[in-house]
């Protein structure tokens, strides 16, 4: 076990290495002492209290005396929703489920960095690089679903049929490097936050960390909107019809 394992992980670890050893004999992995990592058990920290927290907000819905956390999550619905349709076009709010999901997944797991007990999994290359893929894989999908496999990857060949032997390999490496970009992006900054603020954290607990933690806040912040608003130019570009 390493001396400074997580504290969850080590949880994880300690109770449920049976459970983390099934799940990799099953993808083909050998079993192994101590199979959870750190931004595995975060993720699932973040995806349980992303379920908590919706849940006790739709218990509390109300038309006649709305709180303050459903004013909050209905003014995020809406800018989410005027962004989808301003981007993607008016069917924008069909694809609002995997926007809202992106958003606030990545949001949390930002945010919850700057509680000092845990680690924010966007830390983590591998959690920004899921994320990425799952945008490359949805915006395509949706692509092929809206104007059929043939039409969509003729765009690929550019607007005249002689330029195609130039643009393919153009088109190709272009739509391969969107997933490194969204990837690089938010673990760049995410990171790069965090080392910071631990940075001060170190030599003084007075104003200074503070300062730092509220830019941690506003990166957290805007690297989530930024990812989510990728993700719908994507979207938009792969499933609008040419006229």
């Amino acid at each position: 076990m390493s001396e400074h394992e997580f504290w969850l992980t080590k949880l994880f670890n300690d109770y449920l290495a049976g459970v983390g050893n099934a799940v990799l004999t099953a993808v083909g992995r050998p079993a192994v002492p101590r199979p959870w990592e750190t931004y595995i058990t975060m993720q699932i920290f973040v995806v349980v209290l992303m379920m908590i927290l919706f849940a006790l907000l739709r218990s509390r819905l109300s038309m006649d005396k709305p709180g303050g956390m459903q004013h909050l999550m209905e003014e995020i619905y809406l800018f989410l929703k005027g962004q989808a349709e301003e981007i993607v076009g008016h069917h924008g709010h069909r694809y609002l489920y995997l926007f809202a999901t992106l958003f606030f997944f990545i949001l949390i797991s930002n945010l919850i960095g700057v509680i000092p007990a845990f680690e924010s999994p966007t830390m983590f290359p591998q959690v920004t690089l899921g994320c990425a893929l799952l945008t490359f894989l949805y915006y395509n999908m949706q692509g092929i679903r809206e104007q059929g496999a043939v039409t969509y990857l003729k765009h690929f060949m550019g607007p005249v049929w002689w330029l195609a032997p130039l643009m393919i390999p153009i088109e190709i490496v272009g739509h391969l490097a969107r997933p490194m970009s969204l990837t690089v992006r938010l673990y760049a900054n995410m990171f790069a936050g965090e080392q910071v603020t631990l940075a001060f954290l170190g030599l003084t607990y007075a104003v200074i960390p503070v300062v730092f933690m509220g830019l941690h806040v506003f990166v957290s912040l805007l690297q989530a909107y930024i990812f989510t608003l990728l993700t719908m130019v994507y979207v938009g570009a792969a499933v609008e019809h040419e006229h």
